[in-house]
C-alpha cells in the first residue's frame, strides 16, 4: 500500500520504511519552536530533565504573543525566553524588532523547508505544511522533552484528501478557501487527521494563500495541513533555505479516509460568524452588521500579499468614523516591504493604526481588545467567545479584502460594495 505525504515524512523520521494511520512512532525532529507564552513553563520541565539542549541550531524561540511587553508579567515571560536563549546559545532566537510573528518569520527566514518534521508549542505550527513538511502543535511537556532529546512520539494520523480544481477568482484569498472548507466539514471534521491538499487548483494559490490555509488546519481539528511541493514552492525557498531538504510526494495508491472536493471557480468572499471558524456565510448574503473594529494581520494574514490586498482596497478611501482599524505586518521584513511599496502610507492616510509585528489582539492580549458588545472583523484565525476581549464581544473572521472593505463602510462588506 502506498503512503501519503505525512506518512512518508513520519516514517522517514522514525527510521522506518513505511508508516500507516494509527501506528505509534517516535521521530527525530528537525525543528522545535516555542514562544513567550509556551516556552517558560516548558523550561521548568526541561530543567527537571537537565540540560543541555539536544541541538542549539534546531530550536527556534520567538517572543511574539505579549510583545512588545504589555505589563510586568509579560516582561518576565520574555526575560525567561531571553535568558534560556543566552544560556544555551539558541541560534534562532528572535528578539522584538529583529523578527516578528513566529509563523511568518520561520518560513521567511528559511528555517523550515520541504520534508522537515517541525513541532511547536503553538497550535498554528501547522502553517509550515504549506512548504511540504509535517508540522504540528504540541503541549509544553512534549516541548520540554523535545528540547532535551530532539524526539517526539506521534500516532500517525489518517488523511483527508482535499482536491482543489479550477482557478482562484481575483476577489478570493486563501482565507476564503479555508473558511469555506471548514464550513463544509466543521471545526471537528478533520479531528487528528491530515488535510492533504492536491489537484490542479493548487497551482492558482500563491504561497501566502497556502500559508494561510495550512495555518488554519487546526481550526478544522486537523493534526496538520500539507501541500505538494511545486515550482512556486521551489521559487519561494530558493534564496531562503540553505540546508538540505527532501521533497516528498504522495504515492498514486496512497490511502485516504475521505476526499473533499472544492472548485475554486465557485468560491465567493465569506465570513465566519461568531463563535466558530466553521460558522461560514457568504458576504453577499449578509444583512447590514455594523462593526467597531477591524484587525488586519496575524500569523494567518500578516504577510506582504495581505498588506497589498488590503492597501489596494483602502487606497483613496477613509476608515469609517465609527471604526478602529488596526494593521499589523507579520514581520519586520513585511513591514519594510509594505513601507517601500507605499502600503503603510495608504493605511495611515485612510485613518488606520499601523502596529509593530505582534500577536497582540488575536488572542486578546493587547493592542486591540474589545469591550462588551463590540464587533470586530479580523483576519486572525479564531473567533471563540471572548477570544479578542470581553465575552460579550464578537469576532468575524475574514480575508484581508473583506476586512479592508468593512473598515471603510463600517459594516461587514466586500470590495464590490465600495463605490
Amino acid at each position: 500500500m502506498g503512503m501519503n505525504m505525512t506518512e512518508k515524512i513520519l516514517a522517514a523520521h522514525a527510521g522506518l520504511k513505511e508508516a500507516s494511520a494509527g501506528q505509534l512512532v517516535t521521530c527525530k525532529l528537525d525543528m522545535v519552536l516555542a514562544n513567550d507564552v509556551t516556552a517558560p513553563p516548558s523550561f521548568k520541565e526541561f530543567e527537571k530533565i537537565g540540560g543541555p539542549v539536544f541541538d542549539n541550531t534546531k530550536i527556534a524561540l520567538v517572543p511574539d504573543h505579549f510583545t512588545p511587553n504589555k505589563d510586568i508579567k509579560s516582561a518576565g515571560l520574555s526575560k525567561a525566553v531571553r535568558d534560556f536563549a543566552n544560556k544555551y546559545n539558541i541560534i534562532n532566537y528572535f528578539e522584538v524588532g529583529r523578527g516578528g510573528i513566529e509563523h511568518v518569520i520561520l518560513p521567511e527566514k528559511g528555517i523550515v523547508a520541504p520534508g522537515m518534521l517541525t513541532i511547536g508549542a503553538d497550535s498554528h505550527t501547522c502553517t509550515y505544511g504549506a512548504l511540504g513538511g509535517f508540522s504540528t502543535g504540541v503541549g509544553t511537556t512534549d516541548l520540554a522533552v523535545a528540547l532535551a532529546t530532539g524526539e517526539a512520539w506521534f500516532k500517525v494520523p489518517e488523511a483527508i484528501k482535499v482536491e482543489l480544481t479550477g482557478d482562484k477568482p481575483a476577489d478570493i484569498t486563501g482565507k476564503d478557501v479555508m473558511l469555506t472548507l471548514i464550513g463544509m466539514i466543521g471545526v471537528d471534521g478533520a479531528l487528528y487527521k491530515t488535510l492533504e491538499f492536491s489537484g490542479e487548483g493548487v497551482h492558482s494559490l500563491s504561497m501566502d494563500d497556502r500559508f494561510t490555509i495550512a495555518n488554519m488546519a487546526i481550526e478544522a481539528g486537523g493534526k496538520n495541513g500539507i501541500f505538494p511541493v511545486d515550482e512556486l514552492t521551489m521559487e519561494y525557498i530558493k534564496d531562503r533555505v540553505k540546508k538540505p531538504y527532501t521533497i516528498v510526494e504522495a504515492d498514486a495508491d496512497a490511502k485516504y479516509c475521505d476526499t473533499v472536493k472544492i472548485n475554486l471557480n465557485d468560491l465567493v468572499p465569506v465570513v465566519a460568524f461568531p463563535h466558530l471558524p466553521g460558522n461560514t456565510k457568504k458576504v453577499a448574503e449578509i444583512d447590514d452588521i455594523k462593526i467597531d473594529q477591524v484587525v488586519i494581520g496575524s500569523c494567518t494574514n500578516g504577510r506582504i500579499e495581505d498588506m497589498r490586498i488590503a492597501a489596494q482596497v483602502m487606497k483613496g478611501h477613509t476608515v469609517h468614523k465609527d471604526v478602529r482599524c488596526i494593521v499589523i505586518p507579520g514581520s519586520q521584513q513585511v513591514y519594510k516591504e509594505a513601507v517601500k511599496s507605499g502600503y503603510i502610507d495608504i493605511f495611515i492616510d485612510a485613518g488606520a493604526s499601523v502596529s509593530t509585528p505582534t500577536c497582540g489582539p488575536c488572542l486578546g492580549a493587547h493592542m486591540g481588545i474589545l469591550a462588551s458588545g463590540e464587533r470586530c472583523v479580523s483576519t486572525t484565525n479564531r473567533n471563540f467567545r471572548g477570544r479578542m476581549g470581553h465575552v460579550d464581544s464578537e469576532v468575524y473572521l475574514a480575508g484581508p479584502q473583506v476586512a479592508a472593505a468593512s473598515a471603510i463602510l463600517g459594516k461587514i462588506a466586500q470590495p464590490g460594495d465600495l463605490r
